[in-house]
């Protein structure tokens, strides 16, 4: 079966009676009028629709806990509507821990993560009542434990270990591999169970979590992660008699950003790790332990697009058409970053005949401020609205302030109704963090 993470476009895209692209219900250039560009546009059906595929192809393995992976896009409304749909989430810092509470998500559904947690992040996951924390390294559990301790309360934890797989996606965004900065090597397992077991009393352990990386496109793998977290929850349980019924694959699966990325399936995962697990548990002999997922690209990605203004454009001698847009790699940083490719459109001549290829670029100080190269668009003009697809994850949570210009809005709609989720920096919000001492000021 194919699942939403499979589409470049948001389901409620189409073209409406005026000739402009809609989503939502809502025209995208009275959006952009309404509320100015750069824009990030969020499909609240989408979210739900990929939430519901997710549920629908783990629901024939009991113990299933879908937890969100908060890095991708974090904000209290996006928070509220994947809790809605049953949704735990994997936090990765303070802020994604704070935000998901300020929406109401329930805190014992909230699993930490992240190889270098501050004491203060650490003290307010406990105090929270942040269901799970997974321990990253030696230092942490001494620090975690100190820190339970103070609080004289026990913290449920899961060991993340590295678990020897390579995938073939972008060296930057793989986490699994044995040269990596995240989790315990395998040889290192039972020196940190030894120390949980005998001096960090306020540590209780459940189980091994393991991440394999990001936009994967191969299913086998999942199949290789279980058997490795398997076999080694069954050695622990031999040579320690540790009884761990929980286990974590993290999430990675990739999304549809052009037409020649061909991602599997949220079912074809499910089927995957399912019968890995079925099988698994037969030749090792262990009780089913609970499954974690945390899926977060392929949650939010395809329901987010990016609204852009066409501005200044420059045709080189005998080369390329440069087309300029308001925003670019502060907005979204992908292209710079990992050669990230995207689709796009323009949204008020959706139905216009793609004639010439340009490049769009971005309006800051980089030459490698280039947001997609070569792209066949019919004949742009300044005022032009274009509609980048595929940018819910890693847009909005990676923008920066670079060249002090202003984070954009971000805009959700649903049934014809937008809401403004996250209000666009005003010049003010821009600086209402600089000090200036007494002996500098005019």
């Amino acid at each position: 079966m194919n699942s939403t993470n499979q589409l470049i476009k948001p389901l409620t895209t189409k073209i409406n009676k005026t000739g402009n692209l809609e989503i939502g219900g809502c025209d995208l250039v009275k959006l952009a009028e309404e509320y100015g560009t750069p824009l990030y546009v969020i499909d609240e059906y989408t979210i739900r629709q990929i939430c519901k595929d997710y549920k629908n192809a783990f629901k024939y393995y009991e113990k299933v806990n879908m937890m969100y992976a908060s890095k991708a896009l974090c904000s209290i409304a996006t928070a509220a509507i994947i809790a809605d749909e049953g949704f735990g989430f994997d936090v990765v810092s303070a802020g994604e821990i704070y935000t998901v509470y300020k929406a109401g998500v329930d805190m014992s559904k909230v699993l930490f993560n992240g190889n270098n947690k501050s004491y203060d992040e650490i003290a307010l996951a406990i105090k929270l009542g942040v269901g799970r924390i997974s321990v990253d390294n030696f230092f942490e559990l001494s620090l975690l434990n100190e820190i339970a301790k103070s609080y004289n309360k026990k913290v449920d934890i899961l060991l993340r270990i590295t678990p020897g797989i390579e995938c073939h996606t972008h060296e930057y965004i793989q986490t699994g591999h044995l040269d990596s900065k995240f989790g315990f090597d395998l040889t290192q397992i039972n020196e940190a169970v030894e120390l949980i077991l005998n001096n960090y009393n306020y540590l209780k352990l459940h189980g091994l979590h393991a991440h394999i990386g990001s936009q994967i496109f191969e299913t086998a793998i999942y199949k290789d992660e279980v058997e490795i977290l398997i076999k080694e929850i069954k050695r622990l349980d031999t040579e320690y008699n540790l009884k761990l019924d929980e286990i974590n694959i993290g999430g990675g699966l990739g999304v549809k950003y052009t037409e020649k990325d061909l991602p599997p399936s949220a079912y074809d995962i499910a089927d995957i790790v399912i019968n890995a697990l079925k099988t698994c548990i037969e030749k090792y002999h262990i009780d089913p332990p609970a499954l974690f997922i945390e899926p977060g690209r392929s949650v939010i990605s395809t329901a987010g697009v990016t609204l852009y203004t066409i501005g200044s454009s420059k045709q080189v001698p005998h080369g390329k058409k440069y087309i300029a847009v308001d925003g670019g790699m502060a907005d979204n940083p992908r292209p710079s970053m990992y050669q990230a490719e995207y689709t796009a459109q323009l949204a008020n001549k959706p139905n216009d005949v793609p004639i010439k290829n340009v490049t769009i670029a971005g309006r800051f100080c980089e030459s490698g401020d280039i947001l997609i190269k070569d792209i066949k668009l019919p004949d742009v003009e300044e005022g032009d609205i274009l509609c980048v697809y595929n940018t819910g994850s890693y847009n909005y949570s990676m923008a920066s302030n670079y060249n002090r210009v202003t984070k954009p809005a971000m805009v959700l709609v649903n049934n014809s109704q937008s809401d403004i989720i996250v209000k666009r920096e005003t010049l003010d919000d821009l600086i209402s963090h600089d000090e200036i001492p007494d002996r500098l000021r005019r």
